[in-house]
């Protein structure tokens, strides 16, 4: 008996989807709810399980294709499923070489034999960055995934005990064949077809600067008092919560005083009219293997800074995975971007329609400033807004910018509403 799957459901709006890899090829052996495809959508990328345990049957698309919801997919087979065979080793590239004093270290516990190795977009691109076998290491995600960490982890403690072998043992061994270089003067080129959520974040910013007013201003923040702050606190807020206290949720407050103040801040136009709201949901940029992604932390305005911190971390170690859902994209009235992370400086965000604005945030560095006539050195980080002017004033957006920095820079204003 064949048990048919099809292209599930991809939330609202989304009909379409494109194969982005098949985990499993034809004849395979497949367990109940284990991965067998990748899907990309203009948001994220979904993996479609097995309905059923059995055999892999003939894959009716190819990687690269577009599929519509409700488009069938493959079969799953009646098959038998030896218990304990060991699983097809997964479709990646061969493993750059290792030298032989780090192959020789010893590995972490291996996975049971029999059990189905699937790997996420961004944990296949781990195993081949860090010459890992994924079958040598016990995965700690849902279900007993791995996950990237899992393979970072791996790579550390491989890489430690490579460096605990004797020197006599690293010089003896013969040393790995050099790759074979180009020959001089060759140029080369690669076309690589842009994925789904690639085209999509090209094409929705490009309309933001075709629809909005685009505008930005700036001012910086001296983050000592938050720095303080957290370094006062962040053992007791990890030990009581359970996560760690960042500078999101101080910025995220921050921008909740301001929007609350500004309310155009947090208001889009829809056709002639303009929507306000009276909550505040903020997407949050955050970078995966595919490209930017902004899950939205909702009621900001309500919640704890511990649960907002706790939101943050869930959406950045989900989107690592792969694993973030419709759902999490949907809604948003105002965007923080932190290009900090990565070491910018400064820049110019753009915001995500239909919203009409977003906080972009940079590196903190120390910079001399003048405080009380003296000049000293404290810890200073440029903010930006870029904001739609069809909706939002100059003062306006000087304003809630300005209303952001003070709060930061006198964290008590959080506590007061000021």
């Amino acid at each position: 008996m064949s048990i048919e799957v099809k292209v599930p459901t991809l939330g609202e709006s989304v009909t379409e989807a494109t194969i982005g890899q098949w985990l499993k090829q034809p004849g395979e052996a497949v367990t109940l709810d284990e991965p067998i495809a990748s899907l990309e959508t203009d948001k994220v990328a979904i993996d479609v399980n097995a309905p059923a345990a059995g055999v892999m049957g003939e894959l009716l698309f190819k990687e690269g294709d577009n599929v519509s919801v409700g488009s069938l997919l493959t079969t799953i087979e009646d098959g038998v499923v030896v218990a304990g065979a060991q699983p097809p080793a997964p479709r990646t590239e061969p493993a750059p070489a290792v030298p032989p004093a780090a192959s020789a270290a010893a590995a972490p516990a291996p996975v049971e034999a029999g059990e189905p190795v699937a790997l996420s977009p961004a944990v296949r691109r781990a195993v081949l960055e860090y010459g890992i076998d994924p079958a040598t290491v016990r995965g700690t995600g849902k279900d007993g995934r791995l996950t990237k960490e899992d393979v970072i982890a791996a790579a550390s403690q491989k890489q430690a005990t490579a460096k605990a072998a004797s020197p006599a043992e690293a010089v003896s061994a013969p040393a790995p064949a050099p790759l074979a270089a180009a020959p001089a003067g060759e140029r080369r080129e690669e076309r690589v077809k842009m994925t789904r959520l690639r085209q999509t974040i090209a094409r929705r910013l490009k309309e933001a600067q075709e629809t909005a007013a685009l505008l930005t201003t700036f001012n910086d923040v001296d983050m000592s008092a938050v720095m303080a702050a957290r370094d006062r606190f962040k053992d007791a807020f990890e030990k009581k919560h359970g996560v760690k206290l960042g500078f999101m949720s101080f910025f995220a407050k921050a921008s909740v005083l301001a929007l609350k103040d500004i309310p155009s801040v947090n208001a889009q136009i829809q056709g002639d009219e303009i929507v306000y709201h009276d909550y505040v949901d903020i997407s949050v940029a955050v970078s995966a293997p595919n490209g930017l992604v902004v899950p939205v932390v909702r009621d900001c305005d309500s919640k704890s800074f511990a649960a907002i911190e706790k939101a943050i971390a869930d959406y950045g170690r989900r989107a690592r995975e792969g694993t973030l859902t419709m759902e999490d994209m949907k809604g948003g009235t105002f965007t923080i971007s932190n290009g900090g992370v990565f070491g910018g400086l400064m820049s110019t965000p753009v915001i995500n329609p239909p919203q009409s604005a977003v906080l972009g945030l940079h590196r903190i560095e120390d910079r001399p400033v003048v405080r009380n006539g003296e000049i000293v050195i404290r810890p200073m980080m440029y903010i930006a807004l870029s904001y739609d002017h069809r909706l939002i004033d100059g003062r306006e957006a000087v304003t809630a910018l300005k209303t952001i920095k003070e709060a930061i820079e006198d964290p008590t204003r959080l506590l007061i509403d000021l």
